[in-house]
């Protein structure tokens, strides 16, 4: 099992931290994502951040 993939696991068990660790990782993309022709949409980010947290939930490891 990879670094990641227990991190996942602690994050999936509710661990905040691990749930925390993995949002900073992805935070760079949610923020280019949420970008529209150069300018950021806070609705749209924070739409991206609540999937990604709903996907830790329901991702099987």
């Amino acid at each position: 099992m990879t670094d990641f993939e227990r991190l996942l696991e602690c994050a999936k068990e509710g661990d905040k931290e691990a749930q925390e660790a993995i949002f900073r990782m992805y935070r760079p993309l949610l923020v280019k994502k949420a970008m529209e022709q150069n300018v950021f949409e806070e609705d749209l980010y924070q739409e991206f951040s609540a999937t990604l947290l709903n996907c830790i939930k329901v991702f099987k490891v």
